[in-house]
């Protein structure tokens, strides 16, 4: 998905809220907006939001000094997280369709993005969701595909988000390849980050090679592109994958919440879905 002329203003956007929220000064928060200013005219038009996420948030990096801006707030999203495991356990072992409420429960954890929706509420949000129709609900194909899958490529969105991607791994009962970022950006998940989510226990964790909020396949590493033009299924989380992935001729289930209007209007859905869609 190519970024539409809204993304730009938000991008601008994103990066003053995560100054705000480093607490920085007036002076360092007007050098990140001016060389943002600067940068973004430089990215060739039709380029996807992650390419142009990738280069505002290194400018963050660059001008404060910190490799992962994020790294406490995703300690405590993925703490949060974990405390809520075994209350959701007990929720899918009393369910009557245990992969679907994995599902509806990975894609609950889909809120915790500090791009799109940094204003979230992990427990309000998961109520909703558990209730809340979908709007592309593509469950039978994806059932077929599952039957039929030897192994899985799952690839991941945010750090916290993790602990609800591993409930749903526990329900597919297949091999599966966890795909992280290579680097921190954002609230990305890491290997790190899977580790601290126990993913390690449950999935083989390999890095994308990219470090982009988003995969593009022109930047990611061999291994990632080999592994994804092999996978039989592929379990794309998020909305910086659907924008990275959308395009691509591959076996892929989206699994995510459209947080922002310009990914539900590519979708062609209302703001705030809940998305489990075929490629």
């Amino acid at each position: 998905m190519r970024a539409y002329l809204d993304c730009y203003p938000c991008f601008f956007t994103q990066a003053l809220r995560t100054s705000k929220m480093l607490n920085l000064d007036e002076k360092k928060t007007w050098e990140i907006l001016n060389e943002v200013s600067l940068v973004i005219p430089e990215i060739p038009f039709g380029a996807t939001p992650p390419e142009i996420g990738r280069k505002v948030y290194q400018i963050i990096s660059k001008r404060t000094g910190l490799e992962d801006p994020f790294k406490e707030i995703k300690e405590k999203c993925t703490r949060q997280a974990l405390s809520l495991f075994p209350e959701l356990k007990k929720l899918i072992n009393s369910s009557e369709d245990r992969l679907m409420t994995a599902i509806r429960l990975s894609i609950a954890g889909n809120v915790i993005d500090f791009g799109a929706n940094a204003d979230f509420d992990l427990k309000r949000d998961l109520e909703t969701i558990l209730s809340q129709g979908f709007a592309i609900n593509h469950y039978p194909q994806f059932c077929k595909a599952l039957a039929k899958a030897q192994n899985i490529l799952y690839i991941a969105d945010n750090a916290g988000e993790t602990v609800f991607d591993r409930l749903l791994i526990e329900e597919l009962n297949k091999p599966v390849i966890y795909v992280v970022r290579e680097n921190p950006i954002i609230n990305d998940a890491t290997r790190e980050d899977a580790l601290d989510s126990g993913i390690d226990r449950v999935a083989q964790i390999i890095s994308s090679g990219y470090d982009a909020p988003g995969n593009i396949l022109k930047f990611c590493s061999e291994d990632f592109f080999n592994a994804f033009n092999s996978a039989p299924l592929i379990i794309s989380k998020g909305q910086g994958n659907y924008e990275g992935l959308s395009d691509e001729d591959r076996p892929i289930f989206f699994l995510l919440k459209a947080k922002c209007q310009v990914v539900a209007r590519d979708i062609g859905v209302e703001r705030g879905s809940i998305i489990l869609m075929k490629k």
